[in-house]
């Protein structure tokens, strides 16, 4: 699918109504390459108004030369850059295929539309076949943090755009992912009740609410009751149908084995266990296990995540491990940075990368899915205008 690049979060929004569904947007150019790095199926990539215009062209050209089979189409505002003759030469010999003015959304969609005519030539009408992968975010208690920890793991395998990763608020009662990343949703899963038959990518994508660090989110209902018209087999096919259009679904159940939570682990392809350094807490888990165990969910691919893991409680990581019957995949320990970031509606993991534990879920992000692929520099802006100038000077 389509990405965008453009750091003004206006502007992002608004050129991405110009794309087709599922188009992804990241805001910077490094976030562009560490997510070519993923997707090597990639047609187009789209570079907005409010990119450098010498950074843009210079990221022409590398893709020009790295990735001739992408077409790269420029979008500029017309009042700071006339789209004249001197413009689009600049462009087409950087490797521009097209150059369109930010406020004709139609000029983009159709430049896109022509890119993918090009790529169907190119590669045949099948294309690239996807299928994401389902991260289960699960406790049997409630209480242990198992949100926070959906949500900072959802940011850290998202890695700010170099994946496209949706969160799935599945506590259907009490779902609080939308309130922790402060976000006032229009649409909820709720919209997508009685839809078992019918549900394809496009509905999916218009329930879906964009978070500001490249992550999409399906919040839960607003109201506890609905949860009763949610059914299995809606669970089923939504999850389904997310796999095909984002590289990881994370989904955050409730703390109980109930109908819509056994579905998404029927569909789970890694399942993080979320638990605390208490005798209750860790009773539960071990009953949950073992149910997990006797359904054959997520046999080999289930994570440990111990949440306020602190030493003094007088329960290590050893002790919890022969208890559970299994090994601990990430600790995080009790901090009040935490609970004050998701109070200030910056999880952990973006407010401040650097703190331990942030370390600690991007390490179980990279045990998850492994390491996204690191940034490629694009060629230095100058190198590139005087490499352009030099060309014009011999054929002149």
């Amino acid at each position: 699918m389509p990405v965008l690049v453009e750091p003004d979060p206006t502007s992002l929004s608004s050129l991405l109504t110009a794309l087709p569904e599922g188009s992804h947007g990241v805001d910077s150019i490094d976030r562009l390459h560490a997510w070519l790095g993923e997707h090597t199926e990639e047609y187009v990539v789209v570079l907005g108004p409010h990119l450098d215009l010498d950074h843009a062209l210079a990221t022409c050209e590398s893709l020009r030369v790295g990735r001739p089979t992408i077409s790269v189409l420029l979008v500029r505002d017309p009042a700071d850059a006339p789209i004249d003759a001197p413009l689009l030469t600049r462009a087409i010999k950087a490797g521009a295929r097209d150059v369109v003015p930010d406020d004709d959304l139609d000029a983009v969609a159709g430049a896109v539309g022509r890119a993918h005519q090009l790529y169907v030539a190119l590669r045949g009408p099948a294309g690239a076949s996807r299928r994401g992968k389902v991260i289960t975010v699960f406790s049997p208690k409630g209480g242990v943090g198992k949100t926070t920890m959906a949500v900072n793991l959802a940011l850290a395998l998202a890695d700010r755009g170099a994946r496209q990763v949706c969160l799935v608020d599945l506590d259907l009662a009490f779902g609080d992912v939308a309130i922790t990343l402060q976000l006032f949703p229009t649409h909820t899963i709720e919209h997508a009740i009685g839809s078992e038959e019918s549900l394809d990518a496009s509905l999916v994508t218009s329930l879906l609410t964009r978070h500001q660090d490249s992550l999409m989110v399906l919040p839960a209902p607003s109201r506890p009751d609905v949860r009763e018209r949610v059914t299995p087999a809606l669970v089923t096919r939504l999850l389904a149908t997310l796999r095909e259009s984002f590289d990881v679904v994370v989904v955050d159940t409730a703390p109980a084995f109930d109908e819509p939570t056994l579905a998404a682990l029927d569909e789970t392809d890694e399942c993080v266990v979320v638990a605390t350094l208490d005798v209750p807490t860790l009773k539960n888990v071990r009953v949950a296990v073992e149910t997990l165990e006797m359904l054959g969910i997520a046999r080999g691919h289930r994570h440990l995540l111990l949440n306020r893991a602190d030493d003094a409680v007088g329960i290590g990581p050893e002790k919890v491990e022969s208890i559970l019957g299994l090994a601990v995949a990430a600790r995080v320990a009790t901090s009040i940075d935490i609970a004050a970031a998701t109070n200030a509606g910056t999880p952990i993991v973006s407010g401040k990368p650097d703190h331990p534990s942030s370390t600690a879920i991007r390490a179980l992000a990279v045990r998850l899915c492994g390491e996204p692929a690191a940034p490629v520099t694009a060629p230095d802006t100058e190198t590139v205008t005087e490499r352009s100038a030099r060309r014009f000077w011999v054929r002149r």
